[in-house]
């Protein structure tokens, strides 16, 4: 074995362990049916070829079974993340011989992670263009050329009609982001172009600093609204749209938005309640007369709650299984001033990532 060789086998090898104690934790935490890896197990420091090989092969499985929103979902929540961790993971699906689209989406994930931990926390939207990205993103991508290909080029486009989203329902029904999810597919192989990677990765962090943005002002419009419908003495409206009751009391919405409040500050969780935060504004607008509610039509699972509500001789529709650990924590928050509170963004916490069953609700157009 040359020097070389022997050189790159550690390199492997080094990364391997880097990864392993991160791997390890998804298994336990999503209950993936794998075997430990015998030699990262027991942290050899000199394995043979055939213990790196092995342990190749560990990791490739592992991806096969890792899905996208469960590595998002651990790595927004575990103390575990580092720069040197999330270069080994971009490192590792990165010089991939072949990649899925699986591969892809992580990668477009771990980018934009990578990005946001490096940037200053302050950092104004005017102020990522694409060679402050590319400055970032260079222990991985190593220098880019920025000279943008004609095909990435409508990617600015569509960050400018995000900007101009006035409501996340705006943004979550204009067609936007299958715009984004779009381009992103047609890029086909182009996508791991070292351009391609950067200038993703800035419209991937973009669109979700829009989609933040836009889910606090509805729920500020909201905390609003009910304020508002207090002070005209109005006590419960109909919010079965939104999968609660027909007469829910504005005090006990007040609280579980409140709930969301700190959830979408603090907390990453699959599937989001952000159909129920969209139909909910809406219902709100609707009970304040605004009138558009009516142009917005009820998601599936809206529709169902209502029918159940709606039955003569039947007593009100049972929460969806989301809503008591909502109205859980919201019953911590009995302080009227502080249920009542806008949202106010804290830009030191990671930002709020979609996932789950409607690819259509992703900010990251995966």
């Amino acid at each position: 074995m040359t020097d070389s060789d022997l050189n790159e086998l550690t390199a492997t090898w080094n990364a391997a362990r880097i990864l392993y104690p991160i791997y390890s934790a998804l298994t336990r935490e999503f209950v993936i049916d794998l075997a430990p890896c015998p030699d990262l197990e027991a942290g050899l420091e000199t394995p043979p070829r055939e213990s790196v090989e092995q342990a190749l092969q560990w990791l490739v499985e592992m991806d096969e079974r890792i899905q996208v929103h469960q590595l998002r979902q651990f790595l927004q929540t575990t103390t575990l993340v580092s720069p040197e961790l999330l270069i080994a993971l971009l490192l590792h699906h990165l010089h991939k011989d072949e990649k899925s689209p699986s591969d892809r989406d992580k990668i477009d994930f771990l980018l934009v992670q990578f990005f946001s931990l490096a940037a200053p926390s302050r950092l104004e939207d005017d102020g990522v263009t694409l060679a402050y990205v590319a400055k970032h993103l260079q222990p991985v991508l190593g220098p880019v050329e920025l000279e943008i290909p004609v095909w990435l080029q409508p990617l600015e486009g569509v960050l400018q009609a995000a900007r101009k989203a006035r409501s996340l329902n705006e943004l979550l029904h204009s067609g936007i982001l299958e715009q984004g999810r779009k381009l992103k597919l047609q890029s086909g192989e182009n996508y791991f172009l070292p351009i391609a990677l950067v200038a993703f990765a800035r419209f991937s962090f973009l669109m979700r600093r829009a989609f933040f943005r836009l889910m606090h002002e509805d729920l500020n419009a909201i905390f609003d609204g009910l304020r508002e419908l207090e002070q005209q003495g109005v006590g419960t409206i109909d919010c079965r749209r939104a999968q609660f009751s027909a007469e829910e009391p504005i005090l006990r919405l007040r609280m579980i938005c409140q709930s969301w409040k700190v959830m979408f500050q603090a907390e990453y969780s699959s599937g989001q309640p952000l159909r129920m935060l969209v139909d909910l504004r809406a219902a709100v607008d609707d009970a304040l007369g605004r009138g558009s509610a009516a142009n917005i039509p009820p998601s599936p699972a809206a529709k169902v709650a209502a029918r159940k509500a709606a039955k003569p001789a039947a007593k009100p529709a049972p929460a969806p299984a989301a809503r008591p650990a909502m109205a859980a924590r919201a019953g911590a928050t009995t302080n009227p001033k502080v249920a009542g509170s806008k949202f106010a963004v804290n830009e030191k916490v990671p930002e709020f990532e979609v996932s789950g069953g409607d690819p259509g609700w992703d900010p990251d157009g995966n």
